[in-house]
């Protein structure tokens, strides 16, 4: 009596899979809206640091740029009324 090759390899296959789940590394909770926070602070401080402030004031002056073209268009649709 012995083993059928069936029966071995499921053995081993059951082995492989409990080793295998016994190894995986906890991967750390990160948050990513912290990370993308801490991310930009080191970008302004690095070789970057130029490039990522005139990125900001760009996005800021666009952002004025906007709201100013939304109130001059609200007031002349209220002129033409």
């Amino acid at each position: 009596m012995g083993i059928t090759r069936g029966a071995a390899l499921a053995a081993i296959i059951a082995a492989a899979l409990v080793v295998g789940a016994c190894n995986k590394e906890k991967t750390p909770k990160v948050d990513a809206a912290a990370e993308r926070a801490a991310a930009l602070e080191r970008s302004r401080k690095a070789a970057f640091g130029t490039q990522v402030n005139a990125l900001e004031t760009a996005k800021g002056i666009e952002a004025d740029v906007n709201q100013k073209a939304a109130e001059s268009v609200d007031k002349i649709e209220k002129d033409a009324r």
